[in-house]
Order: structure tokens, then sequence, then C-alpha cells
């Protein structure tokens, strides 16, 4: 009996590792057991969902959005191409949406959508800042309409924005979508660097690399100031950072160089020191508190390079 029993657990273990294995590898049997459930039971159907998202999962559907006719430019409007990784993107604690209808509108594939969080050309679904940022430009007099083009990649590290990278065609389709569609951008905001610091990318690698997607949008008749950000902190391993965040490190120094090398580089909004502990939900995205103030520093700092061109 005993015998029997140990046979019999063994012949368990057996197939278990052998499925384990099999399912690892996609081998005899996985691939035909699964196709036979598929036929038995059939394909197990999701549920439907409003958004729609491509290959590297940035949203480029919304069933909720309004489409509009594309507000035509004037020398009152911002035409804003925000660029970089999750907290350029869908990734903010708090939701918002155009206060002013169809002055505040939200540019994708040569459409127009009334701005509203998330934003079409960013990954994820959450919330974001850079509505409540065209509500406050429009609100404060700067602008009369703003044009958001959102282009930004969770994790994306500053080597995937370069001309060798693979988010340089998109960026470069980006451009030319909006160029078609009459617009001129007046503005390019670059928040990221968290991902280069977890990896470890040199200063002198950092400029160069950021330097070639500035090349990139030089040689595609992008002639607007570009806006880099001082950005570098995203902590706790779950968000794949570290424990602890050292001011100045190899990325915040490169981004300090960059903005002042010229070039039509400026500095942008120094999250690192903008925002504290409360200010970012999961130690590293910007909640409710964050996205307010980093709305009003860009808010801020659009306004005053706004008033120095105007007085040229």
């Amino acid at each position: 009996m005993r015998k029997t029993m140990a046979v019999g657990l063994a012949a368990l273990i057996a197939i278990y590792f052998l499925g384990g294995m099999s399912a690892r590898r996609e081998i005899f049997p996985w691939p035909q057991l699964s196709a036979l459930k598929k036929q038995v039971v059939g394909e197990k159907v999701g549920a439907p969902s409003r958004y729609t998202f491509d290959d590297k999962e940035r949203l480029i559907g919304d069933e909720s959005k309004t489409l509009v006719t594309c507000p035509a430019q004037t020398d009152r409007t911002a035409v804003l191409l925000i660029l970089g990784q999750s907290n350029a993107a869908n990734y903010g604690g708090q939701r918002h949406r155009s206060n002013y209808g169809a002055r505040v509108v939200n540019a994708f594939d040569k459409k127009c959508f009334v701005a509203a969080s998330p934003l079409l050309g960013s990954t994820n679904t959450r919330g974001e800042y850079w509505t409540l940022l065209a509500n406050n430009l429009i609100a404060s007099g700067q602008n009369d309409n703003v044009i958001l083009a959102p282009l930004a990649y969770s994790g994306s590290e500053v080597a995937r924005w370069a001309a060798d990278g693979d988010f340089n065609p998109v960026l470069v389709d980006t451009v030319k979508q909006l160029q078609d569609s009459g617009y001129r951008i007046t503005n390019v905001l670059w928040v990221q660097g968290e991902a280069d610091l977890v990896i470890g990318t040199t200063a002198e690698a950092y400029q160069e690399r950021f330097m070639s997607m500035v090349d990139t949008l030089r040689q595609h008749g992008v002639e607007a100031p570009v806006y880099i950000s001082i950005a570098s902190k995203c902590l706790e391993p779950s968000n794949g950072g570290f424990k602890e965040h050292i001011p100045d490190n190899a990325v915040v120094r490169a981004q300090l160089a960059l903005s002042k090398s010229g070039h039509g580089i400026r500095e942008g909004v120094n999250s690192d020191a903008l925002l504290d502990g409360d200010d970012r939900y999961d130690d590293c995205h910007f909640g409710a508190t964050g996205g307010e103030k980093a709305s009003q520093a860009w808010l801020n700092l659009l306004r005053s390079d706004g008033r120095l061109e105007s007085s040229r």
C-alpha cells in the first residue's frame, strides 16, 4: 500500500513539473491542451473598456472624449508639446477637465478633443495636471486657447527619445501631425529623468541623448524653447526606484547643465525640490497637491517667459 502511494505521489510530482516546464516553454503537451480547452470551453472574453491602447500601452482612444473643431492658432494660443515619462503622462492622483470647453483641447492624430484626464497620447488612464495648467493659463489672461499635445511613456529612458531610440519616430510623427493641423509648437515641456537615475546614466550620456532629441525637433521645424525639468526623484522598489533620494546626482547635474547650454533650452520646474513626500501618492507620482504645485510652477514660468518674449 505504501509503495503504491509513493509511486502515485512520484507520478503526480513528475506531472506537475512536466506541466510547469511545458507551459513555460510552450512545448508538448501544453499547446495541445490549451487548444483543446479553447475548443471545449471557448475563449474567455474580457469586460469591454472605453479605452484603446497601442502596442506600447499608449492611450490612443477613449469613448468618453468630446470631438471638436480644432481652434485656429493666434498669437494668444499656447501649443504645448509635453514629453517625458510617467510624471508627464496619465499617472497623476487627480483628474482635471477643461473649464473653458473647446478653448482647451487635447490634440491627437490630427483631431482635437475637449481636454479631460486622461489625455490621449500618453500611457495610463489616471489623472494629469496639464489640463489644470491650461485652465490657469487662460484664467490668468496669458492665453485665449491652449492646445495640449502630450507624448509620454512610463519608465522611458532618455536614450529611447534620441535619434536612434524607438520613441524618436513617434516624436517626429507627433510633430508632423501638429504641423499638418496648422499648429506651430510654442513650448516643449520635458519631464523625465527618474528612470535614468535608476539605471545609472552618466551626466555626459544624458546630455548627449537629450541633445539628440532636441536636434530631432529642430530638424523638423520646431523652433520653440525646450524646458527641461529638474526631475530625478522616484522612490521605493515598487516604483523601480531607491529607498532614499540623493539630490546631487548625475541626472540632475546634466539637466542643470543643459538648461544653461543655450540652443533654446531653458530650465523647467524643479519637481525634486518643489514637492515633498505628501505631494506624491506612492513616493513617486504626483498626487493632487503635487499636481497643483507643479501646474502653478509651470504657470509662473511660462507667464514670466511670455512677458519677457513680448517685451523684446
